[in-house]
């Protein structure tokens, strides 16, 4: 299923163990290199620091929240030694400028939707300038179509221009 990002984040993080809520995530942490939410900083209900929820220990997304086992899962910064690069990184989705290859310009991401089952991101969704919203609508970007991510852009494959059928040939009068 494909959740929106604003929908994934400043919710509860819920203990199945206990059934109540142990944090609450309130930015999720999202790897450049294959666009997947590999975790949430959250804030802990009880010390009120800021620790790290892996998606790999979100049990389930629940009405309430993300469940997950126990507040044990939760853990320091410091204490994650894989993932220190995309941390140190501290990569925003949301705002970035979108380009095709060719250089045209297309907008900023405004949202972006996440397959539950892998936290992989499938969509991201483009606010254009008010002119362009106008006349095209808003912009969906697949995944696939994603070519680079550099600190500022995401640069796209250029569109390609689609004739629809029967408008290759000219029509004939018959006689």
């Amino acid at each position: 299923m494909l959740k929106l990002g604003k929908d994934l984040v400043n919710i509860s993080v819920m203990s199945l163990r206990t059934g109540s809520p142990v944090g609450t995530a309130v930015s999720m942490i999202i790897n450049p290199n294959n666009l997947k939410v590999e975790g949430w900083y959250v804030q802990d209900q009880f010390t009120k620091k800021r620790l790290v929820l892996l998606s790999g220990d979100v049990r389930d997304l629940v009405p309430q929240g993300l469940a997950v086992n126990d507040h044990e899962v939760l853990s320091e910064e410091n204490e994650l030694i894989r993932l220190k690069p995309v941390l140190e990184i501290g990569f925003e989705l949301n705002g970035k400028y979108v380009a095709a290859q060719s250089g045209k310009q297309y907008g900023k991401v405004s949202e972006f939707a996440v397959e539950t089952d892998s936290f992989l991101v499938k969509k991201i969704y483009v606010s254009q300038s008010i002119v362009k919203s106008f006349s095209t609508g808003s912009l969906s970007i697949d995944r696939t179509q994603i070519v680079e991510i550099t600190n500022r852009t995401i640069i796209i494959e250029d569109p390609t221009e689609t004739v629809p059928s029967g408008a290759g040939a000219p029509a004939t009068a018959n006689q």
